[in-house]
C-alpha cells in the first residue's frame, strides 16, 4: 500500500463526490442515494456463502459495527441466526463494569476492520465514497445490558433509573472507545462517518437528553478534534437516531453535518424543525420496496418533492430487510436519480 509523506494511505481519485457534496451542504446536479444494510444479511450471494461458517470469520467488515466495538471491549459476542448479536454474559451489576477492557486499546483490537476499510476503498477505485459506521453509546449500552435485542429495553432503562452514575460511567467508557475507532476508520479510508442511535425511540425526551444526546455530541466534537490532531481532513458526519423524532432540533445542533430521519417523520416538518444548516437524509419506508416498481417510482417522486432538491441525501428510513428484491432496490435508486434531475430543471 502506498502512503503519502505523512504516513497516510493514498487512494484512487474519487470520481463521484455527489454524496459528499450534499453532506457538506453544497449544490448537486442530482440527489445522491444509498441504502443501509449489512451485505452479509441482505445480498443472496453473501448469505449462501456464509451459511455454514461463523459470522465473524466472513463478515469482519465495517458494517458489523456494534458487535465489533463491544467484542473489543472484552464482551463475548455470538451471532444467533435470524436474531443477530447475542452476549452470553451481559452486564447485570455495577461491578460488571470492571470486566471491561480499557477503551484505549479498542482501536488496536480492531485492526482487521481498518484493513477491510482500506481494501474496500482500494477496490471501489473511486467509483463512490466509502462510509464508516459505529453504534452510538446508548445503543451499545443496550446490547451490553440486555444481552442482545429487546422489545422494551427494560433492563437497560432500569440502569438509567436505578444506577444513573454507573450508566454515565459506562457511556463514558463507550465514548472513549468510539472516538479512536472512528478516527481510525477515516485514517483507513472512510470518507464519511455515520453514528447509529438505533434505540433512541426507547427513550423519551428527558432520558434522551440526559443519557444519549451528550454522548452523541461528544463523539462528534472529539472525532473532529482527533482528525485535526492526526493531520487528517475532516469528513462529513451523519447522526441517525431511529424514532428520535422528538429530538430533531437537538440533533441538528449536535455537531453533525447530516441528520438521518426515519419514515415516521414528515419531510417538510423535519426541514422546518432542523433549519437550513444541516443536510437531511432519509426516509422512505423500507417496506415500500415490497411495492411494484411503478409504485416505488411514485413514492420516490413524492419524497423528493417533499424534501426539495438541495441539502438532501435520499435513503430508506431504516435498513433493507433480508427478503427484499435487489431489482426493487435498483428501481428505488434509479427513481431517485431520474426524478431528482427532473426536479432541478423546473
Amino acid at each position: 500500500m502506498e502512503a503519502d509523506g505523512f504516513g497516510h494511505q493514498s487512494f484512487p481519485e474519487l470520481k463521484n463526490d455527489t454524496f459528499l457534496r450534499a453532506a457538506w451542504g453544497e449544490e448537486t446536479d442530482y440527489t445522491p442515494v444509498w441504502c443501509m444494510r449489512q451485505a452479509g444479511r441482505y445480498l443472496p450471494e453473501f448469505r449462501e456463502t456464509r451459511a455454514a461458517q461463523d459470522f465473524f470469520s466472513t463478515c469482519r467488515s465495517p458494517e458489523a459495527c456494534c458487535e465489533l466495538t463491544l467484542q473489543a471491549l472484552g464482551l463475548e459476542v455470538t451471532m444467533v441466526p435470524g436474531k443477530g448479536p447475542s452476549f452470553p454474559e451481559p452486564l447485570r451489576e455495577e461491578r460488571d463494569l470492571e470486566r471491561l477492557r480499557d477503551p484505549a486499546v479498542v482501536a488496536s483490537e480492531l485492526g482487521y476492520v481498518f484493513q477491510a476499510i482500506t481494501l474496500t476503498r482500494q477496490r471501489l477505485a473511486g467509483r463512490v465514497p466509502l462510509i464508516g459506521f459505529a453504534g452510538a453509546p446508548w445503543t451499545l449500552m443496550t446490547y451490553m445490558v440486555e444481552g442482545g435485542s429487546s422489545s422494551t429495553m427494560a433492563q437497560a432503562k432500569r440502569w438509567l433509573y436505578q444506577r444513573p452514575q454507573a450508566s454515565h460511567q459506562l457511556l463514558h467508557i463507550l465514548t472513549d472507545a468510539l472516538v479512536p475507532y472512528l478516527v481510525g476508520q477515516v485514517a483507513a479510508g472512510a470518507q464519511a462517518l455515520q453514528l447509529f442511535e438505533s434505540h433512541a425511540g426507547h427513550l423519551g425526551p428527558q432520558l434522551f437528553n440526559k443519557f444519549a444526546l451528550p454522548y452523541i455530541c461528544d463523539v462528534a466534537k472529539r472525532v473532529k478534534a482527533g482528525l485535526r490532531e492526526a493531520g487528517l481532513a475532516q469528513v462529513p458526519m451523519i447522526i441517525f437516531a431511529k424514532d428520535g423524532h422528538f429530538a430533531l432540533e437537538e440533533l441538528a445542533q449536535a455537531g453533525y453535518e447530516v441528520v438521518g430521519i426515519d419514515w415516521t417523520v414528515t419531510p417538510k416538518k423535519a426541514r422546518e424543525r432542523v433549519g437550513k444548516t444541516v443536510t437531511l437524509q432519509g426516509n422512505l419506508d423500507p417496506c415500500a420496496l415490497y411495492a411494484s416498481e411503478e409504485e416505488i417510482g411514485r413514492l420516490v417522486q413524492q419524497m423528493l418533492d417533499d424534501f426539495g432538491p438541495q441539502r438532501y441525501i435520499a435513503n430508506l428510513g431504516h435498513g433493507l430487510y433480508p427478503d427484499m428484491d435487489p431489482e426493487h432496490v435498483g428501481a428505488f435508486v434509479d427513481a431517485v436519480h431520474r426524478h431528482s434531475r427532473l426536479l432541478r430543471q423546473n
